[in-house]
């Protein structure tokens, strides 16, 4: 039965942990959105799902929702440098938020979260691994360097989140991803959610999710409500000035480079 909110039949159904439902109500969040709705039931049961939702349908909240469940179910304790579960991003500006989520369920839970990124020392994520979490959140790149220096080891990952997996895929990252998830145990649940289910994201389906459950709840090219596009037209020598303007205007502003 999909989830019709996150109290009563909701929280039964987070494993009828009240403290899950009392953060969700302090955040403000009562009622599920379509794709928490479609695949939480799934994912608490342990199966491996696969999701497709554009950025903004609520995906981390799903698979955040699973993964901590079953840490608490499951009762293990976390250890040195051996996290207990896996989130995957393809950016450091993906996986802020998703810690930004899954960090306060966390810590209601008694379990800790860190995240892991390149573009910044490593220290403090070392530091962090070394002091023992329950929930890595990381971009494949620096992780992966973590691991080979032996700061961090995969072996007792029980859950692992796959955040915006076609974006990694078009960012090259792919080959790094199949590396760690190879690092995982054989009974690791996948919970990969992707805007796209192209070939890329296919590959990583065929060879990790067992018997996976599929919940879409939007169209492949679901459309974006209320924006509007400009292009302009600008000479090479303007086009910095031009972007510091654009960059400048009230608000915030995301800039895709290449």
């Amino acid at each position: 039965e999909p989830l019709a909110d996150f109290t009563g039949n909701g929280c039964s159904a987070l494993g009828r942990d009240d403290r899950l439902c009392a953060t969700l109500a302090a955040l403000g969040i009562n009622e599920p959105f379509p794709i928490q709705s479609a695949s939480l039931p799934d994912a608490l049961a342990g199966r491996d799902v696969l999701g497709r939702g554009r950025t903004g349908s609520g995906k981390t909240l799903a698979f955040g929702l699973a993964v901590l469940s079953r840490l608490v179910a499951s009762g293990r304790r976390r250890e040195q440098g051996r996290p207990r579960a896996m989130v995957l991003a393809p950016s450091r500006e993906l996986a802020q938020p998703s810690d930004a989520v899954i960090h306060p369920l966390a810590h209601i839970l008694g379990l800790r979260t860190c995240t892991v990124y390149g573009g910044v020392g490593q220290g403090p994520q070392v530091a962090a691994l070394r002091s023992g979490v329950d929930v890595v959140i990381a971009c494949p790149g620096r992780l992966e360097d973590l691991i080979e220096q032996g700061h961090c080891d995969l072996d007792d990952v029980e859950g692992c989140g796959l955040d915006e997996a076609d974006h990694m895929a078009e960012l090259g990252f792919l080959p790094g991803v199949k590396r760690l998830l190879d690092m995982t145990r054989e009974d690791t649940q996948y919970l990969l959610f992707s805007a796209t289910l192209d070939r890329d994201v296919a590959s990583l389906v065929d060879r990790y999710l067992h018997d996976p459950v599929t919940h879409s709840v939007d169209p492949d090219t679901s459309p974006v409500e209320s924006m509007t596009h400009h292009v302009l037209k600008v000479d090479n020598e303007d086009r910095l000035p031009v972007l510091v303007d654009l960059a400048s205007a009230p608000g915030r502003t995301i800039v895709f480079t290449r």
